[in-house]
């Protein structure tokens, strides 16, 4: 499905219906294929050991959900989560930020769902898999 959201303006859209994530986040890449979402690591989102918290990562794994669904359907701001299950494989790299490669897997007019995997920055192992389903609301 067509992008109808591009990277810039679907930053100031989070920002304006969601001010409490505003500059937490950034997009890398947003085209059909991939939308590559960044989580901003700071000292707000490491657990006790010093590693990026569970809660973080999921944040991330359920805004660019939300983000790749967006894109395609434009601004839909009571879009909902309706389903997520989330497996954290490893502990993510110290210091180094959290990307998310969201690809959506099924665009409905009442439903989208998305697979996501998270990344530390540079490297190429998943550090945790997500699917995420998002309900659309009628026109």
């Amino acid at each position: 499905m067509q992008i109808v959201i591009g990277a810039e303006e679907m930053m100031g859209f989070l920002s304006e219906v969601f001010p409490q994530v505003d500059g937490m986040f950034g997009i890398d890449r947003l085209d059909e294929e991939v939308l590559v979402m960044r989580l901003y690591t700071n000292d707000r989102h490491l657990r006790p050991g010093g590693t990026v918290s569970g809660p973080a990562m999921f944040s991330l794994a359920d805004v660019a959900a939300y983000v790749a669904t967006m894109s395609r359907i434009g601004r839909e701001a009571l879009a909902v989560t309706t389903h997520c299950s989330i497996d954290f494989m490893r502990k993510p790299e110290a210091g180094k930020d959290v990307l998310a490669e969201a690809r959506v897997l099924k665009m409905g007019k009442a439903l989208s769902v998305t697979d996501v995997l998270l990344y530390s920055e540079g490297s190429r192992d998943p550090v945790a898999h997500a699917s995420l389903t998002y309900s659309i609301p009628p026109k």
